[in-house]
């Protein structure tokens, strides 16, 4: 019984001593920005926005995927690993094809502490000569 108990808290121990040693060494995002207002562009004149960030983590920082809220957003970002301390970058191409006001979002997944990341931006599209 006494063998039993003293595993047991060994194996507790072991383990709270791996999830407080692991809880400083993940990946962090530092953005300069999450939102944008892109004000008034024109119809039909695709609009590039950018969101740059460095991983203010102690471990590499992997982007796994990000999508845009719509088909009217295509997104691209930095593929590899950011290493702490380095930059990288999520781009979003606007095709600003439907007239009037909109606010869309940019979903990031990765490897940093929190998990999911929604960027944001907005604006209106107008015609020609408005």
């Amino acid at each position: 019984m006494k063998r039993t108990i003293l595993f047991s808290m060994a194996l507790l121990m072991a383990a709270a001593t791996l999830v407080f040693a692991g809880s400083g060494m993940m990946a962090a995002f530092n953005w300069k920005s999450t939102t944008q207002d892109l004000g008034k562009i024109p119809q039909n004149k695709p609009v590039t926005i950018t969101y740059a960030f460095t991983n203010k983590g102690q471990e590499p920082l992997i982007v796994t995927g990000a999508r845009g809220s719509c088909g009217c957003t295509n997104v691209t970002f930095t593929q590899a690993a950011i290493l702490p301390g380095q930059t990288g970058e999520i781009k979003g191409v606007y095709n600003a094809a439907a007239v009037g006001a909109f606010n869309k979002t940019i979903s990031v997944d990765s490897n940093a502490e929190g998990g999911s990341v929604t960027l944001s931006f907005k604006g209106e599209v107008i015609t020609e000569g408005q």
